[in-house]
């Protein structure tokens, strides 16, 4: 991430925000007026030019960190949109949720932030703040005085990071062999204790010298320990409550009555002493924590493999033809790059000479490598095959294929399922109840006559076996591995609430060309009427279509320059969406379409009926083609259905997923093409503009829908289902407007996509239940006296280790892809969209 520098005015006061939707003065205005409104603001002033404004608060409200989301609520209300912007924040010094919900409710406290979410699995922060050049100086101050040390997070999608390894890459080494050679060094201080405790247990009256116990266990309490104790201070300072408060109070507990009795007693408290207790409980929540982290790092492997895809250099040309060798952040779009055989394709790009096979599956998921030749794109991160390209950087950094797969998993894996907002709650009040449950314990078992020590081992084990830190990783563990897994297979999942809408999917509706289809409809057949001859027709409409970029259009092109027919002069072109084009070639009016084409254009089709009707009978898209206002023919379109169209319809269906299709072809080709794969339903005859309305008409019958297309105008269709699937080669407004994309072309994608939707979803339910159900067994069991200190410590790290360890399975699914065979029609013309139909 780019540092940060000071935006804000020399006065705390004052505030600049940048404003999105202004379109004139009069926008400037009314966004002035409206941020006036808002109670706690002395001045406003608006700069059209600028797109931004200068927001001075009154004395009472400068600090006030609920002015940036009142100004924010007033530019929505108002009609514009307040431009902030989004931070990462790496975050230290977290020991469990309510740590997290700690550090969560200090940033949105804070002036100027607008949302924050902490995750605690990740050791992450997600802030938007109200300016979008905010200094994050006063936010990581506070963070680090409330016992959080953080700092801006680099991630592989920033066109900083010039190695291309990101901050999660590096970051973990230090600390991780830090907290490995810790708990080598508790686990052999402790040893000596754990024989003696075995010892006892086999009837072996055998007992170190209380000294000696001594000696063991207080470095194990005081100096291994000591994050505990620092952790527990920081968090009595800001009065909250987390897991180092209750493992620093029940280990000192059990340390300082051992120390007390070998004080009084001498040798002869041999055998009455708990330093085991408390090293133990020590050493095993060290040993949890850090299997913890080992667990949590292989549930974000997703993102750190796609990390690794990009080289951390590239082999740039210079003007003159020679090479130089450059870091990945200095190479800019437009610059030329030489890729060897083996190398890794530096950015995205256009090949410009050569050709190989590009390795494109941990991006895509696609196992087998794809030919590429001039002209063709090439993805940052794929792995060349056998031959040399030359390629023109045409995406780098955060604007890349794999810089934007990146941010948008991270998106996701850092979101918040609703009922995390729960667990939330229940964290931030967890730990007092329990310290309270503790005290009772203690008081209980004297008030019973069980005597100081048995109440005081007791209260212990309150305190120790009661750790939030299983309620935290529940929701998060699960998320970052089923997203993570979903990434590997090519489907990115792009934040919470879809994985939720996923899962409660009920029916899918399929747009039919390039996502059914292969998107690549051609010419099959044509019948010229009169006079007319097939070359002459088929002359008159390519020159037509040359100035459109409909695949129709394409299709009929390449019918033209396959037989040698040269198109003529365009002149007046004028498209009709969903119906046709129509315009002057070499002085000849030309018109194709449907009949409502036709019928603007004022011709008379009934002696091209029969054979329109008969082409479109056979499942093809039948146009109507007219010559200065006179009929002049038909021609006949086919795309072939993709191979794998038909399994991932009888896959929705054993799921019980009912699948539908909207198509601008006529009645008679949709039904061919439903019956052929077996949709329950399907809507011909749907123009662009129509799609939006269809998947309403069928919510409206009580379906909870999932919308999947690949075009521009599918973006209105894909908003409003309640999922949005966008195929991988489908525009850029398609794949922002929706809710998961799919990076391959494969329509099994979209069941294996409601799939690990549903699987995330029931592991997190599952985490939670365990989770719960840990707690509400085990703090009985201990208060009752049945559970020792140092089985209660072994039995909290269990907990935190269950929940991540079912997560974990997450990471071996892989999507049911079954080999389709290709169905009859696969390979005919099963239906293009007519000239009536899209314009994708």
């Amino acid at each position: 991430m780019p540092q940060q520098q000071p935006s804000r005015a020399p006065h705390s006061d004052r505030l600049h925000i940048s404003i999105d939707g202004m379109s004139c003065a009069g926008c400037a205005s009314a966004a002035e007026r409206a941020l006036l409104d808002v109670p706690g603001v002395a001045a406003a002033e608006v700069n059209f030019a600028l797109a931004s404004a200068e927001v001075t608060a009154d004395a009472g409200s400068a600090a006030d960190p609920a002015l940036a989301g009142k100004l924010a609520s007033a530019l929505r209300d108002a009609g514009y949109q307040l431009r902030g912007q989004h931070v990462q924040l790496q975050v230290d010094g977290m020991s469990c949720a309510g740590c997290a919900s700690g550090a969560e409710k200090l940033l949105r406290r804070q002036p100027g932030v607008l949302q924050a979410e902490v995750n605690f699995a990740l050791k992450r922060a997600d802030l938007q703040l109200a300016e979008a050049d905010a200094d994050l100086a006063p936010l990581l101050a506070e963070l680090d005085a409330a016992g959080f040390p953080s700092q801006p997070l680099r991630t592989a999608s920033t066109e900083n990071d010039a190695d291309g390894s990101g901050a999660d890459a590096s970051a973990d080494d230090d600390p991780a062999r830090s907290e490995r050679r810790q708990l080598l060094i508790a686990a052999l201080l402790t040893a000596p204790l754990v024989l003696q405790m075995l010892g006892m247990a086999l009837g072996l009256d055998w007992h170190l010298a209380p000294w000696m116990e001594f000696l063991l266990a207080t470095p194990v309490q005081f100096w291994i320990g000591a994050r505990f104790y620092r952790g527990a201070w920081q968090a009595l300072r800001h009065r909250r409550g987390n897991m180092d408060l209750l493992v620093a109070l029940g280990t000192s507990a059990a340390w300082g009555f051992s120390t007390a009795q070998m004080l009084l007693l001498g040798a002869a408290a041999s055998g009455q002493l708990y330093f085991e207790g408390a090293a133990v409980v020590i050493t095993l929540v060290l040993a949890g924590k850090w299997l913890e982290s080992r667990a949590v790092r292989g549930a974000t492997a997703a993102v750190r493999e796609l990390m690794a895809l990009r080289p951390q250099r590239a082999s740039r040309l210079r003007d003159d033809g020679s090479e130089e060798t450059v870091a990945i952040a200095e190479v800019r779009p437009g610059d030329r790059l030489r890729v060897r055989p083996g190398e890794k394709v530096p950015v995205d790009g256009e090949i410009l000479s050569g050709r190989s096979e590009l390795d494109e599956s941990l991006l895509s998921g696609e196992s087998l490598p794809v030919a590429r030749g001039p002209g063709d794109s090439a993805t940052g991160g794929a792995i060349n095959g056998s031959g040399a390209l030359e390629l023109r950087a045409t995406a780098v950094g955060a604007d890349s294929t794999l810089g934007r797969i990146i941010a948008l998993v991270e998106q996701a894996q850092a979101g918040k399922a609703p009922i995390q907002r729960l667990v939330d709650r229940i964290a931030a009040v967890f730990v007092p109840a329990v310290v309270a449950i503790a005290a009772l314990t203690f008081v209980g078992w004297l008030l019973a006559g069980g005597g100081f020590e048995q109440a005081l081992i007791a209260a212990v084990s309150v305190l120790v076996i009661a750790c939030p830190c299983a309620l935290g990783l529940a929701t998060p563990a699960a998320l970052v591995s089923g997203t993570g897994s979903a990434a590997r297979a090519g489907i990115l999942i792009k934040d919470i609430r879809a994985l939720e809408r996923a899962a409660r999917i009920d029916g899918v509706i399929f747009d039919k060309t390039g996502t059914l289809t292969a998107g690549r409809p051609a010419l099959v057949a044509q019948e010229a009427f009169g006079d007319g001859d097939d070359d002459g027709l088929l002359s008159a409409v390519a020159g037509l279509q040359q100035g459109s970029e409909h695949p129709l259009a394409r299709a009929v092109l390449r019918a033209a320059s396959e037989r040698g027919l040269a198109p003529g002069e365009l002149s007046d072109f004028r498209s009709q969406p969903g119906e046709g084009a129509a315009g002057c070639v070499d002085g000849r009016r030309v018109a194709i379409g449907n009949a409502a084409m036709m019928q603007r254009e004022a011709v008379d089709v009934t002696a091209l009926r029969d054979a329109w009707q008969r082409l479109s009978s056979e499942g093809r898209s039948a146009v109507y083609v007219a010559v200065d206002g006179a009929p002049a023919g038909v021609l006949a379109f086919a795309d072939p259905l993709r191979a794998e169209s038909a399994e991932a319809v009888r896959q929705l269906r054993r799921r019980g997923i009912a699948s539908g299709m909207l198509s601008g072809d006529s009645e008679a080709a949709a039904a061919h093409i439903a019956a052929q794969l077996g949709l329950d339903d399907y809507a011909a005859g749907v123009r662009p503009e129509g799609k939006a309305g269809e998947i309403a008409r069928r919510q409206a019958g009580g379906q909870y829908l999932a919308m999947v297309g690949d075009g521009v105008n599918d973006a209105p269709a894909l908003a409003a289902a309640e999922l949005g699937i966008a195929v991988g080669s489908g525009s850029d407004v398609a794949l922002e407007t929706a809710d998961v994309a799919l990076l391959r072309n494969d329509p099994r994608l979209v069941p294996a996509a409601l799939d690990i939707a549903l699987r995330t979803r029931a592991v997190i339910r599952q985490n939670l239940f365990w989770a719960f159900i840990y707690n509400l067994i085990g703090l009985p069991l201990a208060a009752a006296g049945l559970l020792s200190p140092a089985f209660a410590g072994a039995a909290m790290a269990l907990s935190s280790l269950s929940v991540v360890g079912n997560a974990l399975r997450l990471r071996r699914w892989r999507p049911p892809l079954q080999s389709s065979p290709t169905t009859a029609g696969a390979g005919r013309g099963d239906g293009a969209e007519s000239a009536a139909g899209e314009t994708a």
